[in-house]
């Protein structure tokens, strides 16, 4: 008897997303319901389970459920089983947290549950209206957390004593709130304060006050999860103005959070997939085509930015409002508030906010659908640090640490087989960012026990990133800027390790190995090295970065290549004085501060400008092309004339043809809504030419599409339809924006290939 029960003990680890989000209350039930004994407790990396049966089969079953019946918020990666000797345990118990090496992953930030939501809007319910209800299902998680396990005392609810009704609920393994580490209730738990901004005063009327100052015009500051949100009344245009004054921002499109769905569909159309990505439990914003324009918000552009709310208090304050404006609170170009001081009552007329502190603060996530899966803007609140597996040859033991670039930057860590990319940080360039970026890398670090053996950043020698890499005293890498967008969908899709594909990486500006300005590229790639296949024709840069910022510059540029001089009489440079245009094109010719770039960002910047669709100054990146996109049909013909110079590696790809045609069809006074799409068709046409030629000189069939650039839905769509119509296999970033976030993911990828190759060689 005593030999077969020893057959029916069991030791179980668990690694992945399985502290905080309610799996050990899960265990202690599955093993209740099972009749098994033993134990789960939370270790340095992950979970343990200690199990034993009397039942021959009821291990076997209990197995099966662990892995199919997941709480929602956990996520296995590993789990693995070993005999056990039988101890004879008389029950099933939760034991406390064993300490030891760190490396465990926890959920994002959630948005309230169901359930929850029930409770409080339950008049008999003890957390009836409480802002701050929460359960193993939902609620803060990566906000609030300074350290691993993830515990109490690890969060920044560490100051609030539970009452005796929470404390019994934390403690009870069949509660829904056993273990929420930020459990709370209005008698134990954060509370909200009103405040005027100036002079600083403490008003009565919380929640529903908010609500009333908003609909009579004032300006609110809202305290969320990874920072504040400045809000207003969508439909008051002077409030609207005001918000826009305060942030200077004068044009770029506002978020706005709504009650529901219904409210929502007044507004904007909703595919079937877009309204499950509003509805997700990460709530990100999705950008939505217009049904109804809602004047101020989202000027010249054809989709405005939803979300539904995502805290109880968000959902408390929409019980008296259907829509906001929820933009964060941040100055110009710097990182979203976190704190109550007097930066933020800068801002605003009055703020609402709470003391349960933000730790790491994060914005909300922005995403599009397209080809129906989700084209990210931006990924922080809601999905990070969700970690990505790297492929198991690439596998390494050493600690990797990823700098990213310059702009819209994001860090990542690697550790035993998975990287963790950070939230959005901004641009580097302001020092406010950096320090935020500091920040974020102390975080990440401590959090996950990073000591990092190699460090990675751009090729570029005066990014930010490349000098802090510089000062760190370890190896440090630097990896090309296009190359690190193609490793970055390598990794997401997992390509074999011997695969090669044909990279089509499209933004504004990378740093070539050359030292060029590149940024229409096409790269043969594989996890090891890259060749420069082709590139756009080059053209000057006037100005260097200014010529980033008004289109016309570019645009002068383009049709001084097109059609040298005289240049032809184009309609949009009326509005510019000729001696500045005689000023650029004295810099073309002198080759003064004229950089040749292949940028397919700058191309589209002087093709707007060319259609009349552009500002003179732009107010915000891609603020041109964005434009020249909403104003595009939705069908083609064959677009514009384009030319292959292909004599030599790399090839060039001269869309002068296309300028020059443009510039007939505005005189023809051809609709513009033909121009844009048109000329998204040309670009489209000239990557399935570069794909095709790739295929029959290299035999290649598999193309990756990333870069800014494609966060144009419109050339998305046009060139994945003409590449997957031609038999290739198309692949992006799905799970990561193709813009400059996922550089430092892509750089991990580079990192660990250069230690497979030092392996191989000194193996």
């Amino acid at each position: 008897m005593t030999r077969d029960l020893k057959n029916n003990a069991l030791n179980i680890s668990v690694f992945g997303v399985v502290q905080g989000v309610g799996f050990r209350p899960f265990v202690y039930r599955l093993a209740h319901k099972h009749g098994c004994r033993g134990w789960v407790k939370n270790i340095g990396e992950g979970v343990e389970i200690h199990l034993e049966s009397f039942k021959p089969d009821a291990i076997g079953s209990f197995l099966k459920e662990l892995e199919c019946e997941l709480p929602p918020l956990a996520k296995l990666e590993r789990l693995v089983t070993g005999r056990a000797s039988f101890s004879g345990c008389r029950g099933f118990t939760i034991k406390k947290t064993t300490k030891g090496k760190s490396f465990v992953f926890i959920s994002p930030d959630i948005s309230v549950c169901p359930d929850c939501l029930e409770e409080m809007r339950s008049s008999s319910d003890r957390r009836y209206r409480y802002p701050f209800i929460n359960c193993t299902n939902c609620g803060p998680r990566y906000t609030i957390v300074r350290d691993l396990p993830y515990d109490r005392p690890q969060t920044t609810m560490d100051s609030f004593i539970m009452c005796p009704d929470c404390r019994r609920e934390y403690t009870d393994p069949l509660d829904r709130r056993y273990h929420a580490q930020p459990i709370a209730c209005p008698v134990c738990g954060p509370k909200i304060a009103l405040f005027r901004a100036k002079p600083a005063k403490k008003e009565t009327g919380g929640i529903e006050r908010a609500a009333g100052l908003l609909r009579e015009g004032f300006l609110v500051s809202i305290k969320g999860l990874g920072g504040f949100h400045i809000t207003c009344d969508p439909f008051n245009l002077r409030s609207v103005h005001r918000l826009r004054s305060v942030k200077k921002r004068k044009r770029k499109p506002l978020a706005l959070m709504a009650r529901s769905l219904d409210v929502i569909e007044r507004y904007a159309w909703i595919s079937e997939e877009e309204r499950i990505h509003l509805s997700d439990p990460r709530r990100p914003i999705v950008l939505l085509k217009k049904k109804k324009d809602i004047p101020g918000i989202a000027p010249h552009i054809d989709m405005m930015g939803f979300m539904l709310p995502y805290t109880p208090l968000h959902a408390l304050l929409l019980e008296n409002i259907d829509l906001i404006v929820a933009t964060s609170s941040n100055p110009k170009d710097a990182p979203i508030i976190k704190n109550d001081r007097d930066e933020i009552r800068n801002l605003c007329d009055y703020v609402l906010t709470h003391d349960r502190p933000i730790h790491m603060r994060a914005d909300d996530s922005v995403l599009k659908v397209t080809m129906g899966t989700p084209l990210f803007i931006r990924r922080a609140r809601g999905y990070v640090p969700y970690p990505q597996k790297m492929p198991s040859f690439l596998a390494s033991k050493k600690h990797i640490l990823a700098l990213g670039g310059e702009l819209k930057d994001t860090i990542s860590i690697y550790k035993n087989g998975y990287a963790v990319t950070s939230q959005f940080l901004g641009d580097l360039d302001d020092y406010r960012n950096f320090a935020y970026f500091e920040e974020t890398v102390n975080h990440l670090t401590k959090l996950f026990d990073i000591h990092p053996d190699t460090v990675v950043s751009d090729l570029h020698p005066d990014f930010h990133t490349t000098r802090y890499a510089e000062k760190m005293n370890i190896p440090h890498l630097q990896v090309q800027h296009h190359y690190a967008h193609v490793l970055a969908v390598f990794l997401e899709h997992h390509l074999p390790k011997n695969e090669k594909a044909l990279g089509i990486i499209w933004d504004g500006y990378g740093y070539g190995s050359d030292g060029g300005a590149w940024g229409g590229e096409f790269l043969l790639a594989d996890y090891s090295s890259y060749r420069r296949l082709g590139h756009f024709l080059e053209v000057p840069l006037p100005g260097g970065d200014q010529a980033s910022r008004q289109p016309w510059r570019m645009a002068v540029s383009y049709l001084n290549a097109a059609f040298g001089l005289p240049l032809p009489d184009v309609p949009s440079l009326k509005n510019i004085s000729p001696a500045k245009i005689k000023g650029i094109l004295s810099m073309i010719g002198r080759e003064i501060n004229s950089p040749l770039t292949s940028s397919c960002g700058r191309l589209f910047d002087a093709v707007s400008f060319l259609a009349g669709t552009s500002p003179l100054e732009m107010e915000f990146e891609a603020e041109a092309p964005m434009r020249f996109e909403a104003q595009a049909a939705d069908h083609a013909g064959k677009g514009y004339p384009f030319e292959i110079i292909d004599k030599t590696i790399p090839w060039r790809i001269s869309f002068l043809p296309a300028i020059r045609a443009v510039v007939s069809e505005y005189k023809k006074k051809t609709p513009i809504c033909r121009i844009s799409a048109e000329f998204h068709m040309t670009l489209a046409q000239a990557a399935a030419a570069i794909a095709d030629k790739t295929r029959k000189d290299f035999n290649i069939h598999t193309v990756v599409l990333s870069g800014g650039v494609f966060l144009n839905k419109k050339l998305y769509e046009f060139t994945a339809s003409l590449l997957e119509n031609k038999g290739f296999r198309v692949l992006r970033n799905v799970t990561y924006s193709p813009n400059d976030e996922s550089i430092s993911l892509g750089q991990i990828g580079y990192a660990l290939g250069r230690l497979q190759q030092e392996k191989k060689h000194n193996g």
